[in-house]
């Protein structure tokens, strides 16, 4: 049996709708006003936070852009962990979880604050980074703003320009 024989009879009685291109882009919105709506699980402004996020991924230090944004370095890395930007935590993925049995109840303070290898700094950070997941809404804003705002190739002026070879060189 072949398809037009499958087909043979089949007829179509109504028509599908034309929707066109569903269009989601909103990388020109800035984005300090993508992070209005979630500025009460922020632990600083919206627009602190903004400031916080452009400068950290142009290569700022977490100390140098919470003083851009006019926080202190700790809320700046707190605010940095909501917006889902990894490696904010002082303390190495294996020794959080000594941080977890503190939670937990399971260790005492301070036998956890010298078995996680930090300072007290770094133990209060490590608890909240425990304690607060990052907003993916948030998160998703920001990927969207960092993926709009760095373009790669082009021209000589860009950060990347060096970095990115000619593919003349491969052969």
């Amino acid at each position: 049996m072949t398809l037009s024989e499958i087909a043979d009879g089949l007829e179509v009685t109504s028509r599908q709708r034309e929707r066109g291109v569903a269009v989601a882009d909103d990388t020109e919105t800035p984005l300090v006003d993508r992070l209005e709506p979630y500025a009460d699980d922020l632990p600083c402004t919206a627009a602190a936070t903004a400031t916080l996020v452009e400068a950290y991924t142009a290569g700022r230090s977490v100390g140098d852009a919470a003083r851009e944004a006019g926080v202190t370095p700790m809320t700046g890395a707190k605010a940095l962990h909501r917006c889902g930007v990894s490696g904010i935590c002082p303390i190495a993925p294996g020794r959080r979880d000594v941080v977890r049995d503190w939670l937990a109840g399971r260790t005492a303070r301070s036998e956890a604050l010298a078995l996680a290898g930090g300072d007290e700094a770094a133990f209060a950070l490590a608890t909240y980074v425990e304690t607060h997941d990052p907003l993916p809404a948030v998160a998703d804003a920001v990927d969207a703003h960092v993926a709009g705002s760095a373009p790669l190739g082009g021209s000589d002026d860009e950060v990347l320009g060096d970095a990115l070879g000619s593919p003349d060189g491969l052969r």
